[in-house]
């Protein structure tokens, strides 16, 4: 890679360049970097809060920070949070004040005052000023805080007002990868028991926090209940949620619930405060222990190098240290890269760890013709901050030259630079997104350069072909080579009139992999030359496999609907049929014993199955008439079957003599013995009366069916019931009859339940208005037609509809 700056949108002086390649080649007589590091505007600006207090000079009230640190065995950062702290004005009234005096995390460098641009800026507004009071008061209390409840109390008593927080919980990891609650606030005991241990179990969102080292903002609870096992009781207590895993060397071993109770989305200043407050609780909740050797540095008033990398790893964005390489003249020739954020990343892509060790103008040798390097230069000096004007630089990367846009900063730390810096072009971002898109979409883009027969391909290409990225891409030509050979004579051709003709290509084709079978999709078209020859060809390759095998699975789908519906179908059609056959409705009202029967069956509205509803009305031997309405449970052949041997035994068994008691007494046993499912057979409901005409009296039974509806003298009432259990349920069931004398103008009606009962109804509503409705036609002169008017007046019935009506003439 070459690279050069571009200031002014000139190239740099031949001179720039030689030095540059002159500090390259004295690179192994550089010394190493000696000392230690800080943050240079947390140091500098506590060293200015003591030379007011005390009057003293710079290199007295540095010397006092140290002596202080020592006596109190804190860190010299830490020593510089305190006395910042306590210079800070007094909290807002109702705000309690910090409990104690104490270290704050070396993470919170970020709140420093940034560096000026080009001078000091000591005098410009601190834009982390909110938020430094409540960062201060917390690192006091963590100072003396014990870990666990301790620090708990502390998070809820500082943050709870300003960032809305309820309660406060603290996991630490365990060796078996469990979680175990060691720190709470605003958590009942009870509910502290429930969850004090927490498997490792996925769909947990601290488990999700410490295992993907991110913070889990959660703020919708409907959606958030889907994903995640929620804790609380009920999981609604808080409606929003954050989980925050606590920095650490390596993996983080801890993990700080934030609960809220009102809903919505965290603001990004809360979310700020959060992350900071979670890393300045590094220490107490199990960051490293100071080894001696940084103790012994810290006494030094030398700060190691390995602390400022623990600071820097716990910083958002870009920061590096610089170590000046000086010449025997004492002259700054170079600066070496001794510690690096870990979302430091170079032009180059070089990131965090990759940078280390790095030389500036050996790296970036342009670099020291801009004026970011007297920048350097100046700040090392004078010790005054430094932020310059944005300035392009231009890298050329395999012959295209690439422009990126960056602003630079940088502080002094004893006698190093820690430099930060803001790239602003989206170049960074626009591939970031690239990359999300072709891993969400299963895609990736690939390019044929057809004049040097080389080929490009994303990441994505190889993770879609289940190819090493160390073998390359393949060709064109190669492609064909890895298909199935089923697929291979489309896919040859097309893309031989891709090569040839420059015509697009839209393909499927299937390879094999390590993986098992995959189905690919290619889309490619070429760029010509004058003469119209293809000279480039560009495009991208897609996984379909996932969504082949949804598109074959929902075909399946299809085909078992589709036939398991025309089963059903002739099914229905069928039983359909067989209770036509069985149960051949009158279109008008007949005569049966001297009495007028009226009857209507109406099958149900919705489903492709028929019902189990039935009646019949016959006269017996001896002149009397046996009036029956009946209800097997279930639908399709099984119930018509039951329906049919249920109606002609009754006809049998009444027309031997039987008595209706002894009928229903056998049909039960029938049931019972003839059930083809060893768990149960079928079971049904009826109602069954006999009535003889020489005296007008009607003897009736059931068997759990609905009491019979009697319509006389201006009032419809149900018949007391005796007593009958359902058909087919119990070998033990013993059935009763009763007795009623009809009279001149009766209506007495035998129905089904398909009548009466509406979905989430009580029953009782159903027959209240059943006997409202046959009072009222018979009022209004429609009692010859009393049964179908009545089924007519239930349009959208889910179930079978079943009614007949017995009608005792008028006059003697």
């Amino acid at each position: 890679m070459k690279g050069r700056a571009l200031p002014t949108g000139e190239s740099a002086t031949p001179e720039v360049l030689a030095l540059a390649r002159v500090v390259a080649r004295l690179r192994s007589e550089v010394a190493d970097l000696e000392g230690v590091a800080a943050t240079a505007a947390v140091v500098e600006r506590a060293k200015g809060v003591l030379m007011a207090q005390s009057g003293v000079c710079a290199e007295t009230a540095y010397g006092l920070l140290l002596g202080h640190a020592a006596e109190r065995g804190h860190t010299l950062l830490e020593e510089c949070w305190l006395v910042l702290g306590r210079a800070l004005p007094g909290p807002p009234p109702g705000t309690a004040p910090a409990e104690a005096s104490g270290p704050a995390g070396a993470g919170e460098a970020m709140a420093a005052p940034a560096p000026g641009r080009g001078r000091h800026l000591a005098g410009r507004p601190d834009r982390g000023a909110t938020l430094r009071p409540l960062l201060s008061r917390l690192a006091q209390g963590l100072a003396v805080a014990d870990a666990g409840d301790g620090v708990a109390e502390l998070l809820l008593g500082v943050l709870g007002v300003d960032a809305g927080v309820d309660a406060v919980m603290i996991y630490s990891l365990t060796l078996a990868g469990s979680l175990e609650l060691t720190g709470r606030a605003g958590i009942d005991e009870s509910l502290a028991e429930r969850w004090r241990r927490i498997p490792p179990l996925t769909g947990v969102a601290a488990h999700e926090a410490v295992a993907a080292r991110r913070a889990l903002w959660l703020e919708d609870p409907v959606q958030d209940a889907r994903r995640y096992l929620l804790i609380g009781d009920p999981p609604d207590r808080w409606l929003s949620r954050a989980w925050l895993p606590v920095p650490a060397e390596g993996p983080p071993k801890a993990v700080i619930g934030f609960l809220r109770a009102r809903p919505g989305p965290f603001p990004a200043d809360t979310r700020a405060l959060l992350r900071r407050a979670a890393r300045l609780c590094a220490g107490p909740l199990g960051a490293p222990a100071r080894s001696l050797d940084a103790d012994a540095d810290a006494g030094r008033g030398d700060l190691g190098v390995t602390s400022v990398q623990r600071v820097l790893d716990a910083l958002p964005g870009p920061a590096i240290l610089l170590t000046p390489l000086r010449s025997e003249s004492g002259e700054v020739e170079d600066y070496r890269i001794d510690a690096a954020s870990p979302e430091s990343v170079d032009v180059a892509g070089r990131r965090g760890k990759e940078l280390v060790g790095r030389r500036i103008l050996e790296t970036y040798p342009t670099l020291g013709s801009t004026p970011v390097w007297e920048g350097y230069r100046e700040t090392l000096t004078t010790g005054t901050g430094y932020e310059g004007e944005p300035f392009t630089y231009e890298e050329v990367v395999g012959g295209v030259p690439r422009r990126s846009v960056f602003s630079v900063r940088a502080s002094r730390l004893e006698d190093r630079l820690v430099v930060s810096w803001v790239r602003h072009d989206a170049s960074e971002r626009q591939a970031r997104r690239l990359a999300d898109m072709q891993r969400l979409g299963n895609l990736g883009w690939a390019g044929w350069d057809l004049a040097t027969g080389t080929a490009t391909w994303s990441e994505q290409v190889y993770a879609i072909f289940d190819r090493d990225p160390a073998e390359g891409p393949l060709s064109l030509e190669r492609l064909p080579r890895h298909v199935l050979p089923d697929d291979l004579p489309q896919l040859g051709t097309a893309v031989q009139r891709l090569l040839s003709e420059g015509e697009a290509v839209d393909q499927t084709f299937r390879i094999t992999t390590a993986g098992g079978l995959r189905h690919l999709r290619i889309v490619a078209e070429a760029q010509t030359d004058a003469d119209g020859t293809p000279v480039e060809v560009h495009g991208f390759f897609q996984d379909l496999t996932t969504q082949r095998g949804t598109e074959l699975a929902l075909r399946e789908t299809e085909r078992a609907v589709l036939l398991q519906r025309g089963m059903l179908q002739a099914e229905r059609a069928l039983a359909a049929r067989l209770q036509d056959t069985l149960l051949p409705t009158p279109e008008q009202s007949m005569e049966l014993a001297g009495l007028g029967i009226d009857v209507a069956y109406v099958p149900a509205d919705q489903g492709l199955n028929v019902g189990g509803d039935w009646y019949s009305s016959i006269e017996l031997p001896d002149k009397s008439a046996l009036f029956v309405v009946g209800d097997v449970a279930g639908h399709g052949l099984g119930a018509v079957g039951t329906m049919a041997q249920l109606r002609f035994t009754t006809k049998g068994m009444t027309v031997t003599g039987s008595p209706l008691p002894d009928v229903l007494r056998r049909l039960n046993s029938l049931l019972l013995h003839t059930a083809s499912d060893p768990s149960g057979g079928a079971t049904a409901t009826m109602v069954m009366a006999r009535y003889q005409p020489w005296d007008r009296r009607l003897i009736w039974v059931r068997a759990g069916h609905l009491p019979p509806l009697l319509v006389r003298g201006g009032r419809a009432t149900f018949l007391e019931q005796p007593q009958g259990p359902l058909l087919g349920a119990s070998f033990e069931a013993a059935y009763g009859q009763a007795v009623i004398e009809l009279m001149p103008g009766d209506h007495l009606l035998l129905y089904t339940d398909g009548l009466v009962e509406e979905p989430g109804e009580d029953i009782g509503a159903g027959l209240a208005r059943l006997a409202a409705s046959a009072l009222r036609l018979v009022r209004e002169g429609c009692g010859e037609t009393l049964a179908r008017t009545l089924a007519a007046l239930c349009p959208d019935h889910r179930d079978d509809i079943c009614v007949l009506d017995v009608h005792v003439p008028d006059g003697p």
